[in-house]
């Protein structure tokens, strides 16, 4: 349990001065409600971190998120370990509690080091046997994401549409992952990508809280690829530190080729030909590593497997659960598809190589190709 974690714990008198928290005692109010207040009373407003990193070499691929919904007081975290096609992943819920800022939910145990710089990401020994010490470092200029929202679209009509603001980046990423007592040290190379967005929606609740709207489990999918002069993070280019191009570049819809594994129609390849809105033009070559995909279906994306437990949905006693998949058996990846973070090699026209994710929503990607959707098309 992290130092922070331990004082809360330690502190029996936090829940009796609800709504005040231990947020409230820094300057950082934007409205005059205690920062517990949520701005909506909508039950599916959220807050959530995601994250996806991999080692060098591409032989491990970690996926953590967590997600706080105050209105319902519910807290629940995923992390997600694959070591070469074994996937194991841990999932914990809880009460939101008094204190916002104690990130951890059962032995997912994050911690904010520096904002927008340095992440700490703890996974604690749990039965399912799996831990890791992850530090993220930011390498990439954050911007914000306006919210984009057309009031008057909501569903059922007259009720304010969802809305989704925050921010991406990528970063550089150190530390351990262990896997049933053996311990794989994350060596310089090792990267990822992470995110922090809140708003209302996007799937809060499952198929019960829908509202008769779509299930938000993503759109097209988005690609993470982390070039040494430019990131793109599905429909931005975000840049390094300190580089003069100024802001973020909007990505434009992409032409797609997709190759997918014919006894489950999972990913396997793309050739993508993307346009930036400065006029530039790439084309990456994207090639699955192995079976080195983190399926977010046991994240809560769409539903857990086996237990359909959606994002927000889960509202009974502290808990925490998990299982470990044989992703060489084509029957398990066709029983936990959905939507998929792809570890691929992704190379650039001009040659240049980089170990990257592909997302994509499996078998929807391939029944897109199939229905000759413009932008789609089978590699």
């Amino acid at each position: 349990m992290s130092d922070h974690s331990s004082l809360i714990a330690d502190d029996k008198h936090f829940a009796e001065q609800f709504p005040l928290t231990p947020l409230d005692d820094y300057l950082i109010h934007q409205t005059p409600d205690p920062v517990r207040v949520m701005w909506t009373g909508d039950p599916r407003a959220y807050e959530r971190y995601w994250m996806v990193s991999h080692d060098a070499t591409g032989d491990i691929v970690v996926a953590t998120g967590g997600s706080f919904y105050p209105n319902l007081d519910r807290a629940e975290a995923y992390a997600i370990v694959n070591v070469r096609g074994r996937h194991t992943a841990v999932r914990s819920f809880r009460k939101v509690g008094a204190d916002r800022a104690d990130l951890q939910v059962g032995p997912i145990a994050p911690v904010i080091i520096r904002g927008l710089r340095e992440w700490r990401y703890i996974l604690e020994p749990n039965e399912w046997g799996i831990s890791y010490d992850i530090t993220f470092t930011d390498t990439t200029r954050q911007v914000f994401r306006e919210p984009l929202s057309n009031s008057a679209a909501g569903i059922p009509p007259g009720r304010r549409n969802d809305v989704t603001s925050g921010f991406e980046g990528f970063g550089d990423v150190s530390g351990w992952v262990e896997v049933d007592g053996e311990r794989f040290e994350l060596d310089p190379g090792s990267a990822g990508t992470r995110d922090r967005h809140w708003g209302t929606g996007r799937g809060v609740g499952g198929p019960s809280m829908a509202l008769g709207g779509r299930l938000h489990v993503g759109t097209n999918g988005n690609a993470f690829v982390a070039f040494p002069d430019w990131t793109l993070w599905g429909d931005r280019l975000y840049y390094p530190f300190g580089d003069t191009r100024k802001g973020c570049t909007k990505v434009l819809k992409p032409t797609r080729r997709l190759r997918f594994e014919p006894d489950t129609q999972v990913f396997a390849e793309a050739i993508v030909d993307y346009e930036f809105a400065t006029g530039e033009k790439a084309q990456l070559h994207y090639e699955k590593i192995g079976q080195q995909t983190a399926f977010l279906r046991c994240g809560m994306y769409g539903g857990t497997p086996g237990g359909d437990i959606h994002q927000g949905g889960y509202d009974g006693p502290d808990m925490t659960e998990g299982e470990t998949l044989d992703l060489t058996r084509p029957e398990t990846r066709i029983g936990v598809r959905g939507l998929d973070e792809h570890l691929c090699r992704v190379t650039r026209d001009d040659g240049t190589s980089v170990l990257g994710v592909y997302q994509t929503i499996d078998p929807v990607a391939y029944e897109a190709c199939v229905s000759e959707r413009p932008g789609w098309e089978f590699l």
